[in-house]
């Protein structure tokens, strides 16, 4: 399926500033930065796709957590990965 423009576009646009702030060069290290940073690939308009399909991540994620009530890990998987090795 393709990303529409569909919802409230002031929400979008938030969402696509901090993707692009997250994806940028004072972005803090994390698992969404690091996942954006990976699907950027194919020159200027692979940014600009990583750049949206950040921002559909992070709305997820942001969804997930409102709904769940969770703490938000920034280093999530990260700390999987050390544990297993740890182990």
């Amino acid at each position: 399926m393709h990303i529409s423009k569909e919802g409230d576009p002031y929400l979008r646009t938030l969402l696509v500033q901090g993707a692009q702030h997250i994806l940028g060069p004072f972005g803090i290290d994390c698992d969404l930065r690091r996942w954006g940073l990976k699907a950027e690939r194919g020159g200027r308009n692979g940014k600009k796709r990583a750049i949206v399909a950040t921002a559909r991540k992070l709305a997820v994620l942001l969804h997930h957590l409102w709904v769940s009530g969770e703490v938000y890990e920034p280093l999530h998987n990260s700390s999987r990965t050390t544990v297993a090795a740890a182990a």
